[in-house]
């Protein structure tokens, strides 16, 4: 049991250049003496675990009030919504679970819905892990046993038994462990080049009528990126963004403090990338509410167009400081922006990354100073406030949630994906062969995160349970937080 990792290099084991992959394999495989991987499975209440709704409440003083209610509705209606929006509740009962120190680039808010598809530079449509507002190094366990939790939510949100479910999670863990032996095997740069490929993973679904329905919407939302999405009109002979009230809409009194923040973003990028970017000029920007985590949250998206009214849409979004920071100590240095731990996390974990991404912030000079409370609405946010964020291009909605549709389609089959793409994503950061040596080749470690993942799906019911009676006196109304 744990309160707190350090995650500093070589804290679990020795660098991978020190020793062989076989010697690396043993030191796993030698690390079931300290942790059982049958005691993955255990989850007790910690004696001093903070209350769920006192974690949320803490998080609501530091988002926009005014969202709060949007985010707290959205979370209100399953367990599984509970989940995707109490990251910052798991991560504290995780760093009460056993670990075998094994560090990796973690996603922190490793769910079903945080897996997607987006497009390569060549158009194909790759799956990975599309979310890393959480993203900083952990122990490899701990996006498992998320990830685990979610199926089993998820498989009774669709009428699955509770043993059914819980196979989903075994299915995934199996899945995960015989991923993490193939990687084993191959060279450093093998890993890191690793990818799949969305087409040729469906292509191996067993329901054929699954299969086509899955490959017939592929096609289709991988057309609808070339009309950006719905995002954009050109009414007036010239692109602008489309407001859809009340959760997409202009802020004209922070649209100064946005185009600074975009400008900082341009200003940093490397020579290579400035050289594409100057060819375009912001045009237009938008305010956008996204996810359940992230409600509350400052979101915005940029136009760019050239002068022929070719566009490039760009998003920044506040990141703030990952649910797991409390838990664990990074190996790097620290960042003096949040945005930048945001795209190192997931520069290191995605197979092809978003040649867009970087970070910029908000100044207390770029926008008129306001009396309200700075975080009251999304209009006055930015007011008075030094907010951090992330760049990338935005990305196709539709095409992102495809995976949650493949799951209502064949949750089985999406199980196992999952967990063949987190191996992949964990294996470019942690040490594939120890990982790999620990879990073995047998059950053990997957009936542990089974277990773990039925017990944890039965507490994240209480929370809920718990979580809906505080709305209902009214305990998380943006007053109360």
């Amino acid at each position: 049991m744990i309160d707190h990792i350090s995650t500093a290099p070589g804290a679990a084991s020795p660098p991978h250049s020190a020793l062989t992959r076989a010697e690396r394999y043993a030191h796993g495989a030698a690390l079931r003496q300290a942790v059982r991987r049958a005691a993955q499975a255990e989850w007790a209440v910690p004696i001093d675990r903070k209350d769920p709704v006192t974690i949320l409440t803490e998080q609501g003083k530091h988002r926009i009030a005014s969202l709060l209610p949007v985010r707290y509705e959205r979370m209100k209606v399953s367990p599984f919504a509970f989940l995707r929006g109490a990251a910052a509740v798991m991560a504290q009962d995780l760093a009460h679970t056993p670990a075998t120190g094994l560090m990796v680039q973690a996603c922190g808010d490793c769910h079903l819905a945080n897996f997607g598809s987006y497009a390569s530079p060549e158009g194909l449509p790759v799956f990975d892990i599309n979310d890393f507002d959480e993203t900083l190094p952990a122990p490899f366990e701990w996006d498992v046993k998320r990830l685990g939790t979610s199926l089993v939510l998820a498989g009774e949100e669709t009428g699955l038994s509770a043993k059914v479910a819980g196979a989903l999670a075994e299915d995934m863990a199996l899945t995960y462990g015989a991923e993490m032996t193939r990687l084993a095997a191959l060279t450093p740069l093998q890993v890191w080049l690793d990818r799949v490929d969305l087409t040729s993973a469906v292509a191996h679904f067993g329901d054929r009528k699954v299969r086509a329905r899955i490959e017939a919407t592929l096609a289709k939302r991988l057309e609808s990126a070339s009309r950006h999405f719905g995002l954009v009109a050109d009414d007036s002979g010239a692109p602008s963004l489309r407001e859809h009230p009340p959760l997409v809409v202009r802020l004209p009194a922070q649209e100064d403090a946005v185009r600074h923040a975009f400008a900082r973003y341009c200003a940093s990028q490397p020579p290579e990338r400035l050289c594409l970017l100057n060819r375009y000029s912001l045009k237009d920007v938008i305010f956008k509410v996204v996810g359940v985590g992230s409600v509350g949250t400052f979101c915005a998206i940029g136009l760019f167009a050239t002068p022929d009214g070719d566009v490039l849409l760009l998003q920044i979004k506040e990141a703030q400081q990952s649910v797991l920071a409390p838990f664990v100590s990074s190996p790097y240095p620290p960042f003096f922006n949040q945005g930048e731990r945001v795209v190192t996390g997931q520069r290191i974990m995605q197979a092809v990354s978003d040649a867009f991404l970087g970070w910029t912030r908000s100044d207390a000079n770029d926008a008129p100073a306001v009396t309200s409370q700075p975080q009251a609405s999304p209009a006055a946010a930015l007011n008075g406030a030094d907010l951090e964020f992330y760049v990338r291009r935005v990305k196709d909605a539709r095409l992102a949630a495809i995976g949650a549709d493949f799951a209502q389609e064949g949750l089985s089959d999406y199980a196992r994906l999952c967990g063949r793409v987190l191996a992949r994503a964990h294996a470019r950061s942690g040490d594939v062969a120890a990982i790999a040596g620990y879990i073995g080749k047998g059950r053990a470690f997957a009936d542990g995160i089974a277990g773990f993942s039925a017990a944890y799906a039965v507490q994240t019911k209480t929370d809920w349970g718990h979580f809906t009676k505080a709305l209902e006196k009214g305990l998380l109304t943006p007053a109360a937080a």
